[in-house]
């Protein structure tokens, strides 16, 4: 497999991880003192709060909803053999569906580091899309 697929087949497990609802599954994605950043700006500093802010949410709010990718071709980057920057476009299905539900299409950067687990996350930025013009 290569870099490219293995960090791909990551962000894979990302996607099926949320689509069961497994925070834990989530969670071990990412490094220890990986950064995320949601779409309304919040920041989640490292795994374990990644994690349990992820098992309110499957519990609760985004219950059974779905991560649908595909409305953008993952852009990958290799600054260094052991980091990776992807790109991507994306959004969710509050119901389940597998179509990205009209305003909740984003764009998503992800920072991945290979290490002895092999290739994580440490940093993450979700950005909803939208139209500046009609603000």
């Amino acid at each position: 497999m290569t870099d490219r697929e293995e960090v791909l087949a990551v962000l894979g497990r990302l996607n099926d991880a949320w689509n069961a609802g497994d925070a834990a599954a989530y969670g071990r994605l990412f490094t220890e003192d990986a950064d995320y950043v949601t779409f309304f700006g919040m920041q989640f500093p490292g795994r374990e709060l990644i994690e349990s802010s992820h098992r309110a949410l499957f519990e609760g709010p985004l219950r059974g909803s779905k991560l649908v990718n595909g409305y953008g071709e993952a852009r990958v980057r290799f600054p260094s053999k052991d980091v990776a920057i992807v790109v991507s476009g994306g959004g969710s299905s509050l119901s389940g569906g597998d179509v990205v539900e009209e305003g909740r299409e984003v764009t998503v950067t992800f920072v991945l580091v290979r290490g002895d687990e092999g290739w994580l996350i440490t940093a993450f930025q979700n950005t909803r899309v939208s139209d500046p013009r009609a603000a």
